[in-house]
C-alpha cells in the first residue's frame, strides 16, 4: 500500500454542505486509522466567479436544497439546521478569520466553532461579533482576529488559496482532494476515504 499526499479539505463557512461535512471528515478519517485532512479555508464566492457558477440558494431550487440540508443533518444525528438570516450571507470576515486561524494552528477548531455559530444556532457570520465568539471558543484573542482579518497578508492569503484550490480543479465547497482526485459534495466523503491509501 503506497501512502500518497496528505488530503486537503476545502471549505467554505458560509455552505451549510461545508458544515456537513466538516462535521464528519475527521471521524471517518479516524475509523480507518487514517491522519486527518489538512483544512484549507477558500472563498466559494471566488470559485463561483472563477467557473461562471452560482449559490443554489439563489435558485428555484433554494427550498428543496434547504430541505435537503435538514434532511442530511437529521440523517447524520446532527442537530437541526437553524438558518441564519440572511443565508446566504457575507462570510468574507469569517473566511478571514479561518486563514487567520490556520496560521496560528487553529483551523479546525474555529470553523467546527464557526460553522455551529452558523448553521447549528442560525447565528449570522456577516456580524463580526459571532465570528469573534467562536473565536474565543478555540482561544483566539478576538482584538487579533480584529487586526488579522484587516491585514493584507490574510486578505492575499486567503485569495491566494482559493486561486490555488481552482487551479486544481476545486469548482465548489466542500471538496476532499485526495492526490490527483477531487471528491467535490457531503455525499463523497465515503467514497473519498478509501482512496487515501491505494
Amino acid at each position: 500500500m503506497v501512502a500518497i499526499a496528505r488530503p486537503v479539505f476545502y471549505f467554505d463557512l458560509g455552505s451549510p454542505y461545508a458544515y456537513l461535512a466538516a462535521e464528519r471528515v475527521n471521524g471517518l478519517f479516524a475509523e480507518k486509522g487514517l491522519e486527518a485532512p489538512e483544512w484549507q479555508p477558500v472563498l466559494l464566492g471566488g470559485l463561483f466567479k472563477r467557473f461562471g457558477r452560482g449559490s443554489w440558494a439563489e435558485t428555484p431550487q433554494r427550498a428543496a436544497g434547504l430541505t435537503e440540508v435538514e434532511r442530511r443533518a437529521s440523517a447524520y444525528g446532527m442537530p437541526p439546521i437553524r438558518w441564519p438570516d440572511p443565508f446566504p450571507g457575507n462570510t468574507l470576515a469569517a473566511m478571514r478569520a479561518a486563514t487567520y486561524a490556520k496560521q496560528t494552528g487553529r483551523t479546525v477548531a474555529f470553523a467546527l466553532a464557526a460553522f455551529r455559530q452558523a448553521f447549528a444556532a442560525g447565528h449570522d457570520l456577516g456580524d463580526t461579533e459571532n465570528v469573534l465568539i467562536a473565536a474565543a471558543a478555540c482561544e483566539l484573542h478576538p482584538k487579533a482576529v480584529l487586526k488579522a482579518i484587516g491585514t493584507a497578508g490574510v486578505k492575499d492569503t486567503l485569495r491566494e488559496e482559493t486561486d490555488a484550490a481552482a487551479d486544481l480543479g476545486v469548482r465548489g465547497v466542500p471538496s476532499l482532494v485526495v492526490g490527483e482526485k477531487i471528491f467535490w459534495g457531503d455525499d463523497r466523503l465515503e467514497e473519498a476515504v478509501p482512496a487515501v491509501a491505494i
